[in-house]
């Protein structure tokens, strides 16, 4: 800046004037030079800052995104899982095994026999389990309500005990496969496990299902209770 100065002055033509003449005109040369290297600096950032605007997407779009930019779509092409449950409709003869003891090492097993009744609700959103059955260690009464989200294509069990009439944490899942998977979280004994029902080995007069329980975030599971479905035809229901 002083060299652009000092050449600007020198080359000016004319009788020498006084010091403050001269000062007063060094101070607008000044004055005008940077304010030219202001406006010079100033349209160099407008430039930067126009070209960052239109090579990058604006923040807010115009039009919502694509599917294939927002990830898979599951739930759009999700398989309509409502009718899953018909194969239980009806009533069965049923047989449990029920570990005494879960989670504890132990390998007592105590056996009950009794009937199930499964009746349709909702218009098929849901059905009513109802269950009673006994054995040399006593009595088990429950009912089990099973629902079905259209929207999540899962179905939720919901079970309460007839000696507590308390609705338990509902298991949720799907059936693949032939083979229904429901898990949950809940407490068991002061201690935080994970709950999964399945029903499996399905046919139209036949089924099973299994009650495990993890307690190291479902790296092992121990089965503590099992189920054996055999259907009851009409003939059997009235003897």
């Amino acid at each position: 800046m002083a060299q652009l100065i000092h050449s600007k002055v020198a080359l000016q033509d004319g009788p020498l004037v006084p010091a403050e003449y001269r000062l007063v005109a060094v101070e607008s040369l000044i004055l005008g030079e940077t304010m030219q290297l202001l406006q010079r600096a100033g349209t160099v950032l407008l430039s930067s800052v126009l070209g960052c605007l239109v090579q990058s997407s604006p923040a807010f779009p115009q039009s919502p995104p694509a599917a294939s930019e927002t990830g898979p779509q599951h739930r759009g092409s999700a398989r309509d899982g409502q009718r899953d449950f018909d194969f239980s409709i009806g009533t069965w003869k049923t047989h449990i095994s029920r570990l005494q003891s879960p989670l504890t090492g132990s390998t007592t097993w105590v056996e009950y026999d009794g009937i199930s009744v499964v009746r349709e609700i909702l218009n098929g959103h849901a059905n009513l389990f109802e269950l009673t059955a006994d054995g040399p260690a006593g009595h088990i009464e429950g009912v089990g309500l099973r629902l079905y989200n259209p929207q999540s294509h899962q179905w939720s069990l919901n079970w309460a005990n007839g000696k507590t009439g308390i609705l338990g944490v509902p298991t949720t899942g799907e059936f693949e496969n032939g083979r229904g998977v429901f898990v949950d979280q809940e407490l068991f004994n002061d201690r935080v496990i994970l709950v999964r029902n399945s029903f499996m080995d399905i046919t139209p007069d036949s089924a099973r299902f299994e009650q495990t329980f993890s307690d190291d975030e479902g790296k092992t599971w121990e089965t503590n209770w099992v189920m054996t479905f055999k259907r009851l035809k009409a003939a059997d229901t009235r003897r």
